[in-house]
């Protein structure tokens, strides 16, 4: 008998514990904003992702990933870090309004040979936060003109 009863308190214990978890989750914004990437940076593994390809040392490291408020509120993004100094994001200072279409740039450092591989990550209102992008490409040193050759 007491075994029986042991059992029931510790079912009753455990039951308690799962409805203090579920009662603490909080509730989903079903009009939150949301951040959707144009699909030329969306990889087919759901990855956010610019690829630089091959570029020459001191190239142009700016790029732009565009995207839209898909929710239905207001988006506000708070703040954007990378991964290394070499990259600097920068983001929207004012809320990106249902339907509209803005970007993040991410300014990566040229001078650096080699491969590139960094993320940044967003951090925002949004329900699929926080979000991570990557830039991705390789960085080859300048070849040398005729002239650069001959002296």
């Amino acid at each position: 008998m007491k075994k029986h009863i042991l059992i029931v308190a510790f079912v009753c214990s455990m039951a308690s514990l799962f409805a203090q978890d579920a009662a603490q989750q909080p509730e989903v914004n079903k009009n939150a904003p949301v951040i959707t990437f144009d699909a030329r940076f969306v990889e087919p593994t759901g990855g956010i992702v610019h690829d630089y390809g091959t570029i020459t040392k001191g190239a142009n490291g700016l790029c732009y990933f565009v995207f839209t408020n898909t929710g239905k509120e207001p988006l506000i993004i708070e703040k954007a870090t990378s991964s290394c100094g070499c990259t600097v994001p920068k983001t929207p200072d004012q809320p990106i309004l249902p339907g509209a279409k803005d970007s993040i740039s991410v300014k990566y450092d040229t001078n650096r040979v080699g491969v590139i591989n960094k993320t940044v990550t967003v951090m925002s209102n949004a329900s699929n936060n926080p979000t991570i992008m990557r830039i991705k490409g390789n960085i080859i040193e300048k070849p040398q003109t005729e002239a650069e050759v001959k002296e």
